[in-house]
């Protein structure tokens, strides 16, 4: 997570607790994780974008939903937020369908994934095996499976987070 989130410095405006600077570093910890999203969803080849987009860096088959992910990033960092401002011990339960992208940048951005499969390390090399890896047979579901660093189940349906919020309050 983007450390340093100093709530007292630069208020936006009267009445407000979260700095300019904080705001800035959680927007782009929100762009990068939603890039990553992106790119494990479509992307086959080229993960920093370094050459201009050409057919055969697409993936053939898409899984995954983009539209649950920036939703889901959204939520995650203003969690993470609170939960660093208030020393919260807390969990996440993600529950739309497909939507791993999301939970598997956070762990990615946060380092423990590249901790536990060091091929898909911070760097481009690493990028670009967690983006081949997403939803590849044998490799990284496109539901949440319990390889993903922190997840408790396989899927991703609304019925199995509510059972597991309800076990876990």
């Amino acid at each position: 997570m983007v450390s340093a989130l100093d709530d007292e410095q630069k208020p936006l405006e009267a009445g407000m607790s979260l700095s300019v600077e904080a705001l800035g570093k959680m927007d782009a910890y929100w762009r990068v994780c939603n890039y990553l999203c992106a790119g494990m969803i479509y992307l086959h080849d080229n993960p920093l974008l370094t050459k201009p987009l050409r057919p055969e860096h697409f993936k053939n088959r898409l899984l995954g939903h983009w539209g649950s992910s920036p939703g889901q990033t959204f939520i995650w960092v203003h969690l993470n937020r609170v939960i660093q401002k208030y020393g919260l011990d807390m969990i996440d339960l993600s529950g739309p369908g497909h939507g791993a992208p999301a939970v598997t940048a956070n762990c990615y951005l946060e380092s423990t994934y590249s901790e536990i499969y060091p091929e898909k390390g911070q760097d481009e090399a690493g990028m670009l095996n967690l983006f081949r890896a997403f939803s590849f047979p044998g490799q990284l579901g496109s539901h949440c499976t319990p390889e993903v660093p922190g997840s408790i189940h396989e899927g991703g349906e609304l019925s199995y987070s509510l059972s597991h919020a309800f076990g876990a309050a």
